[in-house]
Formats: structure tokens, C-alpha cells, sequence
């Protein structure tokens, strides 16, 4: 039997599967929110269907004014937030991208006709907001109730630290029912604005081309991009470099990938390819350096001694080098090379080498560094000073490109300390780059007290679902600047592979394919963000 009273963390348990189960056929819903989302309605598409009724009310002043006039207008983009919302909240970008926008947006003007009453408080007096389910079983509140969206009912994240939310049977949930009863029949704070609803949401799938629809919507995910865009970090076609064999050989996500690549290295100074095992990840890496080498830059490329043959060969001309054509003429030195205070490695004097003069350094299995400066590991700790120390604070300003398919193994602070490679373990430089609201610090330490909290779930909770929704917006606008990372699957989705005689999903007939090991903790790579 149900509790009278609970709570609802949206984390372990959310107010979307709370309700599927609550509205019953026949139920009728009153909800009093900010906003009203056709994302969070499809969320509840089978249960809103079944209903006797829903009434709405918006607590803020929403489609309350009178607009332009409806016939043969342009596409119109509603100018306050909460009625924007009714297309999807800046939360809601992932669903807008898929482009379903049409047939949701549909699907919802046709259920509110048949279902749906809306009104909007035309005061300015503040309204909470709440959620009532009265069905035939009983009657359920939810409270509070900020918007109707898919954070608000749990299912995205958006930028709550968290977002509890009290579930109420009777007697609790008929205060709030006699309140939105007495709120619903007041005519001094409600006006109708069914009409409006309708007419707004019908725009976005009747008056307009998908073309246009298309656009709008690239325009509103990545306007917030636009300013930002400049030749300086945007790959010189100038040089070549797409005309190269190594080019030639690439798929058409590994070119994406080199492109990515090459705009995360000019603005931020680093990168972290963390595409799957079996994805290429060298041949994406060596179209960068023949970028970088075609602009007269000199590279590096640290890999473990047992990779060396694998990297020595495309540079060479070696008769089983198939971009021998492209004359790279990078240098290859080893992990360990940077414990060593002199000697020969793969044909280079360490006695005399300018560890400073490197303009890009390629650093393969990038995680043998993950411990940092720390006290753990003493070799790995000389190894890494070094590596800061001679190599990218020393000289000529070094880009620092890294490549793992695993770059964290059971804390953050493992990708951390990756990072401050590219910063040069100064953190206010990162910071004055990333738009971030937190320092990349506090971003990193919210992220590890988040995932010790979720490590400690029991273990049919401890879910990637669970997890993504306590980190915060901050982190994964880290991830998103300096990151690629990939999964088969996503490739599969996204690229056409089928014209791809070489791609197989065990990866061994890919280029750079190898065998997949198996890890620690796989839910905690930088693959907890894929579907």
C-alpha cells in the first residue's frame, strides 16, 4: 500500500513513472506550473491519452497578449521564456536535435483539443506550482511543481543541484485540489488561453516547412555559438591537408573527428579523442599532425614501447606504409622516456634532445598519466612532471592531443589531471576559456562527491541513467570543449557504415583496431554520456 506521504528524489525513483501509474483511464489531472513542454507530454503520451481531462494553469502571465495577425506570417518565436518552453526548455535541446518536433508538436495540438483546457494568471501576484491526479483509486498531489518539462518530472537533468518533489495522497492532496478548484473558477486572476496554446503550438507544424522548422532550430541550439566562431580556430584548407592519403583513407567520422580535433586544439590548446576501441582513433590522429606538419609545426608522439612499431611505420618509408606519399616526419619517443636522464630511444639522443621545441604533442593511452603530480605512483609521477615540466611549459607554446579510450578509471580526477596538460597546470587559464559558471576546480570536485554518492546506490540503482542526473550542467560543458568521444554504436547510428567494407563491429579489420580490455569500471569512462 502507498505511503499518504513521500518523496520523490528524481534520481532513484521519478515523478514521470510515479505518474504513469497514478493516472488511471478516466483520471482527471489539474496541474498548475510556469510552463507547459509537448516533451513532458509525450514523456506521458499513453497515460494523457486515457484521461477524462486536463486543466492548466500558468502561474506567471503567459500568451496573455495579443500578437501579430495569424494569416501567411513568418515563423513566430514566442519572446518570453515560458512560453518558448512550450516548443522545449533549454534542457530540452538533445530532443529538439532529433528533429521529432513536427510530429510531437502534432500529436500534442491534437490532444489538446480533445482533452486540455488552459489558463493563465494574469496578476502579479506569485502562484507555487503543484500537480493533482483524482482518479476512481484515489486522488495524488505533487508539489512543488515548477514547470511541466521533462527535468521537472525527472527525466533530464537540467542544472538542479536536486529536485525533490512530495508526493500526497488524501488528506493531503485535497487541499490542493479544493485550491486549484477555487484558482480555476476565479475570473479576476485567470484568463483563457486555450486559443493561444492551440495557435502556437499548431505553428510549429502547419504554417511552415520543415526547412524552415530546421533552421529555426539550428539557429536557437547553437546561436549561443556563432559569436564565437573565427578563422583563427577553424582548420586552414590552405594548406593541403585534405588532399593527403592519409585524408583519402579516413571515414566520414573520422573526418569529423580531425576537424573537431584541429578547432579544439587552436582554441583550447588540448584535446581528448576518447572514441571506443576499434574506431581509429590513430589514422584520425595522424590526418592532425599531417595538419600540423603542413604548417611547418613540429610533433612528438609519446605511445607505450609496445605501439612503437605501429607509429614508426607511418612515418617511415616502409613498403607496408600506406601513407608513405604523405613524408610525415614526426618523432616517436616512449612513456618511459621521460623517467630517463639520457641514452638512445628509437634512434633519438635523449642527451641532446629539445624537449621544449615541440609545437604538438600526441600522447597514445593518454591514461598512463591520469595519476598526475601525485604521490602514488613515483614513476608515473616523474614521468608526468616532466612531461609539463620539459615539454609543454618549456619553449615553443605546445598543443597537447591525447588519445584513450578509457581516460578514467574509478575518479575524475584522473580526466583532471589529463586537463591540466592542456592548461599547463595553470587552472585560470582553462577557466577564462570555458563557459562555465564554476571554476573547472569546483566543476571537477561536485563531479567525485556525485559519483561517491552514486557508487554507494544499491546496485539496481547504481544505473548511467541515475548517475547523469547529479552531475552538473557545468561538467558536461567541459566534456563537450575539450572532448570527442564516441561509441561504435553512436558511429552506427549517425554515419553510414554500410558503404564501409573494412567496419566491423568487433573492430578487426578497422584501421588502428585492437583488442577490447576490459577495465575497472566501464560505466565510468567518458562513455557514461552516450544513449
Amino acid at each position: 500500500m502507498e505511503e499518504k506521504l513521500k518523496i520523490i528524489d528524481n534520481i532513484s525513483e521519478t515523478v514521470r513513472d510515479d505518474m504513469r501509474k497514478t493516472m488511471k483511464k478516466g483520471s482527471s489531472v489539474s496541474i498548475a506550473a510556469a510552463c507547459f513542454s509537448m516533451y513532458a507530454y509525450s514523456e506521458l503520451k499513453k497515460q494523457m491519452e486515457d484521461v477524462f481531462e486536463l486543466r492548466f494553469i500558468f502561474t506567471s502571465p503567459t500568451f496573455v497578449t495579443e500578437r501579430a495577425e495569424k494569416a501567411k506570417r513568418e515563423f513566430y518565436i514566442p519572446r518570453l521564456n515560458r512560453e518558448h518552453s512550450l516548443y522545449g526548455t533549454e534542457f530540452e535541446i538533445k530532443l529538439r536535435n532529433e528533429l521529432t518536433q513536427k510530429a510531437i508538436a502534432k500529436e500534442c495540438a491534437d490532444w489538446i483539443r480533445r482533452k486540455a483546457k488552459f489558463k493563465s494568471n494574469t496578476t502579479g501576484g506569485n502562484m507555487g506550482g503543484f500537480a493533482t491526479v483524482d482518479s476512481f483509486s484515489g486522488q495524488v498531489a505533487y508539489m512543488p511543481l515548477n514547470g511541466f518539462t521533462t527535468v521537472d518530472i525527472g527525466c533530464e537533468r537540467g542544472n538542479n543541484s536536486y529536485n525533490m518533489v512530495n508526493r500526497m495522497e488524501a488528506p493531503f492532496s485535497t487541499q490542493y485540489m479544493r485550491l486549484f478548484d477555487a484558482l480555476w473558477n476565479d475570473r479576476q486572476k485567470l484568463q483563457d488561453v486555450m486559443d493561444a496554446v492551440i495557435d502556437n503550438i499548431t505553428t510549429a507544424y502547419n504554417e511552415n516547412s520543415p526547412e524552415m522548422i530546421y533552421f529555426i532550430t539550428l539557429y536557437n541550439v547553437f546561436s549561443e555559438f556563432l559569436e564565437d566562431i573565427s578563422e583563427d580556430v577553424l582548420p586552414n584548407e590552405a594548406t593541403g591537408f585534405k588532399s593527403s592519403r592519409i585524408w583519402g583513407m579516413l571515414y566520414d567520422f573520422q573526418r569529423d573527428a580531425v576537424l573537431a580535433i584541429i578547432n579544439k586544439l587552436e582554441k583550447y590548446n588540448g584535446c581528448i579523442l576518447a572514441d571506443s576501441v576499434g574506431l581509429g582513433k590513430t589514422f584520425t590522429a595522424l590526418a592532425v599532425i599531417k595538419y600540423y606538419e603542413n604548417r611547418n609545426k613540429s610533433v612528438l608522439v609519446l605511445c607505450p614501447k609496445k605501439l612503437c612499431e605501429n607509429w614508426n611505420t607511418y612515418k617511415d618509408n616502409y613498403v607496408n606504409n600506406p601513407i608513405a606519399g604523405d613524408r610525415l616526419n614526426y618523432d616517436v619517443l616512449f612513456h618511459t622516456d621521460l623517467s630517463r636522464s639520457g641514452g638512445v630511444s628509437n634512434g633519438l639522443d635523449l642527451d641532446r634532445l629539445n624537449w621544449g621545441n615541440y609545437d604538438l604533442v600526441v600522447i597514445d593511452e593518454s591514461h598512463n598519466f591520469r595519476n598526475g603530480a601525485g604521490t602514488h605512483a613515483k614513476t608515473q609521477e616523474n614521468r608526468y612532471v616532466k612531461l609539463m615540466d620539459k615539454v609543454i611549459r618549456a619553449g615553443v607554446k605546445t598543443k597537447v592531443l591525447m588519445l584513450s579510450a578509457t581516460p578514467v578509471n574509478n575518479r575524475f580526477n584522473d580526466l583532471r589531471n589529463q586537463l591540466a596538460l592542456v592548461y599547463e597546470g595553470n587552472v585560470e587559464l582553462m577557466d577564462n576559456r570555458l563557459n562555465t559558471s564554476k571554476s573547472l576546480d569546483e566543476i571537477f570536485r561536485q563531479a567525485q562527491k556525485a559519483f561517491n554518492v552514486w557508487n554507494k546506490l544499491d546496485k539496481e540503482k547504481r544505473t548511467t541513467d541515475a548517475l547523469l542526473r547529479t552531475l552538473d550542467f557545468d561538467f558536461f560543458e567541459v566534456l563537450d570543449s575539450v572532448t570527442i568521444d564516441r561509441s561504435r554504436k553512436h558511429i552506427e547510428k549517425y554515419y553510414n557504415t554500410k558503404k564501409s567494407a573494412n567496419f566491423r563491429r568487433d573492430g578487426s579489420q578497422f584501421p588502428g583496431g585492437r583488442t577490447l580490455r576490459i577495465w575497472k569500471m566501464p560505466l565510468i569512462t567518458m562513455r557514461f554520456m552516450r544513449s
